[in-house]
């Protein structure tokens, strides 16, 4: 698959580049596994001099000799042997006060598992080199909380030494339309929103599904659930390494998610353990994987609140594949892809609610989008686009067939939202019924 999208993190990333030509500079760039880092930060040098180093689970004296003969052989000069990384960057940055360079450093939280102190060490060799020195360090990590402890605790000794902090997200859906139309002409919206409702924009899914020419539902849903696949071990693997030995609990706590027991009270209730309230603090704040949402412009503080799994394959993973995990080690992938065809109208227009929302937030034409619930969890309303600025207003059900928009039941709860939110009756009301039909 070609490289798709980024246009905007490539010039960013080239502006830096020529900014480490008058002082070194250094940047972060943190995302979640598959997303597709090192390919941009490959694509964003690939006119430079560039030394690419993979932080891979070896000591500090393995480490230090295999990444010092890799720079030799990138820049062509001798190097030397080297016990200990920060050593290797003080030679490095030496190197690039007369000969300016690229050093990318991949998996970067790898470095502090090997030992803390190397951390540490780095930060006195970048604070003692860097004025002098005109090297561009690219920094990329894949495990959200230990990456962002390094950079944006200020207790930790990276902190604020990087200049730049590049969160990168999945692909927008302009841009899985785009990759979808080039693979797949006649695709149509249900193969589009089966791409995004399975891969949520992950560059690696999508190109898996790509170049198996997994194209349509049908199709990605037979890549997918086959013998030996990629998929079905794939949420285990990037998230136990983020959880550590708590990571049963977390588990039982996305699944209960998937599942749509979205509160706390009932995901309490389910699992049989008092207090999660820890434990979603932490799956939200430290580990990015899911979030707290409200009632839109409900009073802060207020007590009416669901979660969701933020990210579309860990959503689709628990739904679908860590449930049944007994079936496919029992082997029974194909009862499994019954029961995915039985429940994927289902879970897909929850998905396609998702789809309008982010479509939305990417317009950046609203200053608030989201839905809106009651107490009793009633007068549902599926999404509510609002900009203050020009008293515009849109409220609308989603449904996967326009036949099942009822109009005289969204016409109700519309009414019943503007009595809980009077101010907004001076507003330009509109009111939206969106299917497959409107992706």
């Amino acid at each position: 698959m070609k490289f798709y999208n980024r246009e905007s993190e490539i010039q960013q990333l080239n502006e830096i580049e020529n900014l480490s030509r008058e002082n070194s500079q250094m940047t972060v760039v943190i995302g979640r596994r598959r997303i597709g880092k090192t390919k941009l930060l490959l694509r964003a040098s690939e006119n430079n001099e560039v030394v690419y180093l993979f932080v891979s689970k070896k000591s500090e004296a393995i480490l230090s000799r295999q990444f010092a003969e890799e720079a030799a052989r990138a820049l062509d000069v001798p190097i030397g042997s080297y016990q200990h990384i920060a050593e290797l960057l003080e030679h490095l940055m030496r190197i690039s006060a007369e000969r300016p360079f690229t050093l990318i450093i991949d998996e970067f939280q790898e470095l502090a598992k090997i030992d803390a102190s190397i951390i540490g060490d780095i930060q006195r060799v970048w604070d003692l080199n860097k004025d002098r020195s005109h090297i561009n360090l690219l920094i990329s990590g894949s495990v959200y909380a230990m990456m962002h402890k390094i950079f944006e605790d200020s207790k930790e000794p990276l902190f604020s030494r990087a200049g730049n902090i590049i969160n990168l997200k999945p692909f927008k859906t302009s841009v899985l339309k785009q990759i979808l139309a080039d693979h797949n002409p006649n695709y149509t919206n249900d193969d589009l929103l089966a791409l995004y409702s399975f891969t949520g924009g992950v560059a690696w899914y999508v190109e898996l599904l790509m170049n198996a020419g997994a194209t349509t539902r049908e199709k990605m849903i037979n890549f997918i659930f086959r013998e030996n696949s990629l998929f079905l071990n794939e949420g285990k693997n990037i998230l136990i390494e983020e959880f550590g030995k708590e990571y049963s609990i977390y588990f039982s706590i996305l699944e209960c998610i998937a599942r749509g027991i979205t509160t706390r009270g009932e995901m309490e209730s389910t699992i049989g353990i008092g207090d999660l309230g820890g434990h979603l603090a932490k799956l939200d704040k430290d580990y990015n994987i899911i979030r707290s949402r409200h009632p839109i412009l409900a009073k802060t503080g207020s007590k009416t609140m669901q979660y969701y799994i933020a990210d579309n394959f860990l959503t689709f993973w628990f739904r679908f594949i860590y449930k049944y995990i007994g079936y496919i080690e029992s082997g029974a992938i194909n009862t499994l892809k019954d029961i995915v065809h039985r429940d994927y109208y289902t879970f897909t227009g929850l998905m396609l609610e998702r789809y309008f929302r982010q479509q939305a937030q990417e317009s950046g034409q609203y200053t608030h989008i989201g839905s809106f619930w009651d107490r009793k969890g009633e007068n549902e309303i599926d999404i509510i686009l609002l900009n203050e600025l020009t008293k515009q207003l849109s409220i609308g059900e989603i449904k996967r067939q326009p036949k099942n928009i009822h109009t005289k039941s969204l016409i109700d709860k519309v009414n019943y939202f503007l009595s809980v939110h009077p101010e907004l009756k001076n507003h330009e009301l509109t009111q939206k019924e969106l299917s497959l039909n409107d992706m």
